[in-house]
């Protein structure tokens, strides 16, 4: 299943040098992206803090999970747009860059890999001896609030500190990805910066990963508090990326209006089309194809414009000379006239 990328652009911008302009992946081609992509950052966002203290350093866990968003996305963005998470997938989807049952497929794609990435994690614990009870070792790793938090933090702060995290994160995705941004190629550094930023607070709250496939692939091998507690780990997350969405569809990608015969009869139509001017990072279209709207644009008649013209020039003479005695009073109520 694949979505034609449109043939024009508003901005006329040229693809860069060396991309195939052409080159538009199939939905089980963006699944696998989005699968391997979720699966390396699990790996390392859990993987590096389950394997080191991170009370001695804790600058570790975090920086490794931003490069390895970096990473992910330098590598897998230009076939799936570089998702890797079910909060950023839900903001393209609000913002309007894809569409609903592919972003429920996204998430399925992310579901499973980070549960892989989880499950490899678990079977290497298993493999240490020192380690006597591995759900006890994934326990330092799970986000939870309460006595679960580092700091003790209630539920009401973590709850705070993951929406606005996640909608930070999520806005700086969807600025830093825009096809209008001339620094989108600096979007993966953008992404994985934001994130490390972000995991150095979450971590001392209560290890909060902004990704609610991270949250739940390692609450599923940890203890039992952690699934009764996982329902805050996703419903924050994505109430800020609703919020980072909404605000974003409203202002950042609406260009300006364009008046009607400003461009004449072969007016650019995605100049004024708002909605399908957006594309997704991956390729995908809006809902509203430009192909579709140029067939449905009234086709200038070349032959005949000069008769048309003069016969418009010559109709608005008479009906300037034929207004008759109540043109000026009319004038008067319409408040036309002049001085």
């Amino acid at each position: 299943m694949t979505f034609p990328l449109s043939a024009h652009h508003a901005d006329n911008t040229p693809p860069p040098a060396g991309a195939d302009a052409s080159f538009s992946p199939g939905l089980v081609a963006r699944l696998s992206a989005e699968v391997f992509g979720t699966l390396f950052l699990v790996m390392v966002g859990l993987g590096v803090p389950l394997f080191s203290i991170p009370s001695s350093n804790p600058m570790s866990a975090s920086l490794a999970a931003g490069l390895g968003v970096t990473a992910a996305m330098l590598a897998f963005a230009y076939i799936s747009g570089g998702h890797f998470n079910p909060a950023i997938t839900v903001g393209n989807a609000i913002a309007g860059r894809i569409r609903l049952p592919e972003a429920a497929a996204y998430i399925g794609a992310q579901l499973v890999g980070a549960g892989v990435g989880a499950l490899a994690l678990f079977g290497i614990l298993r493999t240490v001896p020192t380690i006597k009870d591995t759900r006890t070792a994934f326990d330092t790793v799970t986000a939870g609030f309460g006595e679960h938090s580092i700091i003790q933090a209630p539920m009401a702060g973590v709850l705070l500190v993951e929406v606005l995290g996640a909608a930070l994160l999520v806005a700086v995705f969807l600025g830093a990805t825009a096809r209008r941004n001339v620094h989108k190629a600096a979007a993966p550094f953008a992404v994985g910066l934001t994130l490390a930023v972000l995991l150095q607070l979450g971590q001392a709250v209560g290890n909060t990963p902004f990704n609610p496939a991270r949250a739940a692939a390692s609450a599923f091998f940890s203890s039992s508090w952690s699934l009764e507690q996982l329902w805050l780990f996703w419903v924050a997350p994505l109430v800020g990326a609703a919020i980072a969405g909404l605000v974003f569809r409203g202002f950042a990608e609406t260009p300006a209006a364009v008046p009607l015969g400003a461009g004449g009869a072969g007016a650019d139509l995605a100049d004024v089309d708002p909605v399908d001017d957006e594309l997704d990072n991956d390729g995908l279209e809006d809902d509203v194809d430009d192909a579709a709207l140029a067939e449905a644009a009234p086709v200038p008649d070349r032959k005949n414009s000069r008769t048309l013209g003069a016969s418009t020039a010559s109709g608005a003479a008479g009906t300037e000379n034929d207004r008759g005695p109540g043109g000026d009073a009319q004038d008067f109520f319409d408040g036309k006239s002049s001085q």
